[in-house]
C-alpha cells in the first residue's frame, strides 16, 4: 500500500485512487508558504498590493519583486515560487504584445488570464514536468473601461474575484476582504482595503516594504506608488511598525 501511495505522489500524470493529483496540492503548498499578495477590484480601477519581507538588512529591497507590469493596462501580483512566477510572467508579456501585434489592440485581462492559465495546466499533464508552484492575481482594466481581477490555481484554473488574496494567511485575508469590501469604495478606499488586509498577517508592515500598483479607469494604465505615495496611506490607516 506504502509503494502505490508514493507511486501516487511522485507521478504528475497519475491520479490517486480518491481522484486528486498530489503533485499539484504540493505546488499550492508551495504558494501558501509565500508572502501574501492582495488585488481588489473598484468602478475607478484595480488595486495590487504585496508584501516583500527583507530577510537580511544586506538584501536590496528593489530587488524583490512581487508585482509586475504586463502590458500598459495589466498588472500581476505573484505568491509562492519566485523563478516560477518570473516564468509566467514572461509568458504574459509576450503574449500580450504577440496579441498587439497581431490584432493592434490591447488584450482584454480575461483573455490573458485563461491564456496563463492554459500554459499552467499543461504542467499538470505531462510527463518529466511539475507544476508552477506559484499563483498569480491578474489584474487591469479592458480596452472597454472595464476593471477585472483573476486569480490563477497551479492547477491552471482561472477565478474572477472583486477582491481576493494568494500566499500565507490566505483563510485570514480572504476572511478580512469579505467582511469589508464594499461595491462602493473608490481607488484610495480600494488601496486602504488591500493595506488593510495585508496587515492582517503576522509579518511587519510598512511603508519600505509593501508594493502597490494601481490601474486607473481615466487612464487605464499601470502605475506603481512610490514610497511617498504609500506612507500616508500606511500612517492613515495607522499601520507604520512602532519602533520602540
Amino acid at each position: 500500500m506504502q509503494e502505490n501511495q508514493q507511486a501516487y505522489d511522485r507521478g504528475i500524470t497519475i491520479f490517486s485512487p480518491d481522484g486528486r493529483l498530489y503533485q499539484v496540492e504540493y505546488a499550492r503548498e508551495a504558494v501558501k508558504r509565500g508572502t501574501a499578495s492582495v488585488g481588489v477590484r473598484t468602478d475607478q480601477g484595480v488595486v495590487l498590493a504585496a508584501d516583500r519581507q527583507v530577510r537580511s538588512p544586506l538584501l536590496e529591497t528593489d530587488s524583490i519583486e512581487k508585482l509586475h507590469r504586463i502590458d500598459d493596462h495589466v498588472a500581476v501580483a505573484s505568491a509562492g515560487h519566485v523563478a516560477d512566477a518570473r516564468q509566467l510572467v514572461d509568458f504574459a508579456r509576450t503574449h500580450a504584445q504577440r496579441h498587439r501585434l497581431r490584432y493592434d489592440e490591447p488584450i482584454d485581462v480575461e483573455t490573458l488570464a485563461k491564456e496563463v492559465t492554459d500554459y499552467i495546466q499543461r504542467y499538470t499533464q505531462s510527463g518529466g514536468a511539475r507544476p508552477f508552484g506559484v499563483a498569480l492575481v491578474i489584474a487591469g482594466v479592458d480596452p472597454d473601461g472595464t476593471p477585472r481581477v483573476f486569480e490563477t490555481d497551479p492547477s491552471g484554473t482561472p477565478y474572477e474575484w472583486t477582491a481576493t488574496a494568494v500566499g500565507g494567511d490566505r483563510e485570514t485575508l480572504m476572511g478580512y476582504l469579505e467582511d469589508h469590501y464594499r461595491e462602493d469604495l473608490d481607488l484610495g478606499g480600494g488601496i486602504a482595503l488591500a493595506l488593510e488586509t495585508l496587515a492582517q498577517t503576522d509579518t511587519d508592515l510598512d511603508a519600505d516594504t509593501v508594493e502597490v500598483t494601481v490601474v486607473d479607469v481615466e487612464s487605464g494604465r499601470v502605475r506603481s506608488l512610490d514610497t511617498d505615495e504609500i506612507a500616508p496611506h500606511v500612517a492613515e490607516l495607522n499601520l507604520e511598525t512602532d519602533d520602540e
